[in-house]
C-alpha cells in the first residue's frame, strides 16, 4: 500500500466488496514492472552461462520476469529446448521441476 492511499483505505469499510476488489486490481497494476528488452550481447552471455552451468552441473541464480515483476530463482539447469525456447530446471532447495522461458530471463549468475 502506498502512503498516499490513507484516504482510500479509510473509506474501504464503506465500499461494496466488488469495489474493494477493483481497487486491489488497480493497485496491482500500479506495481507491475515492464519486462526489459535485452541487447544481443546480454542474450549471448545468458545463453553461454546457462550452457556452461548445465554441462558442469553448477547451480545458477536466474533473474527472470514472472509476469508482474522480476524474481530471483536459484536452480540447476537440466535441459534447454531451443524449439520451444524453454529451460527445464530443478529448484535448488525443493528439488522440483521448473520451466522458465528464455525470453523471460534478464540475468544469469553461475554460483
Amino acid at each position: 500500500m502506498k502512503p498516499n492511499d490513507r484516504g482510500t483505505i479509510k473509506w474501504t469499510s464503506l465500499m461494496m466488496p466488488e469495489h474493494i476488489e477493483m481497487l486491489k486490481e488497480v493497485w496491482k497494476e500500479d506495481e507491475k514492472e515492464e519486462k526489459a528488452i535485452l541487447d544481443e550481447q546480454q542474450i549471448v552471455e545468458n545463453s553461454f552461462a546457462l550452457h556452461c552451468a548445465m554441462e558442469d552441473g553448477l547451480p545458477v541464480n536466474i533473474k527472470h520476469h514472472n509476469g508482474v515483476n522480476y524474481s530471483y530463482t536459484t536452480v540447476k539447469v537440466m535441459t534447454m529446448t531451443p524449439d520451444t525456447n524453454e529451460i527445464h530446471c530443478k529448484d535448488h532447495k525443493d528439488k522440483e521441476g521448473i520451466t522458465i522461458l528464455f525470453d523471460d530471463i534478464y540475468e544469469v549468475t553461475v554460483l
